[in-house]
């Protein structure tokens, strides 16, 4: 029977099983690899659909000069259409018309939203009005917004659920202003 010293020295010197030793280091950074790689292009895709939500919503209320609070029902239900296969239980849309009445001043004309809160005045930019209208007062722009709360399958536990989110100003393109539910009362 060998030594002591002598099967330390060849199990060091033992190359057989090497490969299955390396394996099994890299295999858990592998497979963190790929499933990060999964969140990320689903991420990804969740974002492009609320972007294009987000042009929708300002595009197909571009169409209108009047609207009723079944239109704006039936707009904003379209950007759930968007947003599937995703549930859009976790999507805030916002709609708001913005009355731009002089270079330093911009009001809130009107806003819906569906599963948030409608936008106030605190939340315009301070030169909205100023880069907005090209000194023609008063003015109006459409806001719309949709925000989109994702939790990843398998990054949950790393990053905890992401908000993606996308912005759009616009000017009404058929009327000077869009009335909803009587608001403005003149343009």
């Amino acid at each position: 029977m060998p030594g002591p010293i002598k099967l330390y020295r060849r199990f060091i010197a033992s190359t057989r099983g090497i490969a299955a030793v390396e394996f099994a280091i890299v295999l858990p950074m592998l497979l963190l690899m790929l499933l990060a790689t999964f969140d990320a292009g689903r991420a990804i895709l969740v974002y492009m659909k609320v972007r294009y939500a987000t042009y929708a919503l300002a595009a197909i209320t571009n169409q209108y000069s009047t609207m009723a609070t079944s239109d704006m029902t039936a707009v904003t239900g379209a950007t759930a259409a968007i947003l599937s296969p995703f549930s859009s239980a976790s999507a805030v849309v916002v709609i708001s018309q913005i009355k731009a009445t002089s270079a330093t001043q911009a009001v809130v004309s009107w806003s819906y939203a569906t599963s948030g809160s409608a936008l106030s005045v605190a939340n315009l930019p301070t030169n909205l009005a100023e880069n907005s209208c090209g000194g023609s007062y008063p003015c109006y722009l459409l806001l719309a917004s949709v925000s989109y709360t994702y939790t990843p399958s398998f990054g949950y536990f790393i990053t905890g659920p992401m908000t993606l989110s996308d912005s759009l100003y616009a000017t009404p393109r058929g009327a000077v202003c869009i009335k909803y539910n009587s608001v403005p009362s003149s343009c």
